[in-house]
């Protein structure tokens, strides 16, 4: 009995740990699902992104930083978005005309999605 709660007692921790290197992992990159106080949703996986509009596109990716152009198919086409991993939790988005535009630009705050809402988004595919 006592080897069987030993086990139960290791399973649960390697569980705990696997769990938390994951987060740590992730949490000092700007890879994972985002969300804006609008309602809005974005992936980025490496230089995959998943727009807020659900375009599944390319674009400029450092650990820290994200730049894509807007697809045609989105609200604002054609423009540019760059965003900057400000915590683990927190990017700063701007959009503009270019990149030398956007310090000037508005910023919005996104924040990484809770696991209740990453469960429900699911990316749609161009045709």
């Amino acid at each position: 009995m006592a080897r069987r709660r030993w086990r139960l007692a290791l399973g649960v921790t390697l569980g705990a740990l696997t769990a938390l290197s994951a987060q740590v992992a992730r949490a000092d990159a700007i890879d994972g699902n985002w969300c804006s106080a609008e309602g809005k949703r974005m992936l980025i996986e490496g230089p995959a992104i998943t727009t807020p509009a659900g375009t599944q596109t390319q674009g400029n990716y450092s650990r820290h930083n994200f730049t894509y152009q807007v697809p045609a198919s989105d609200p604002g086409a054609g423009k540019t978005v760059s965003m900057a991993l400000l915590n683990e939790n927190t990017v700063h988005l701007t959009m503009a005309a270019d990149a030398q535009s956007a310090p000037q630009s508005p910023v919005e705050v996104w924040h990484r999605c809770p696991p209740a809402v990453i469960s429900r988004l699911v990316p749609r595919t161009e045709s």
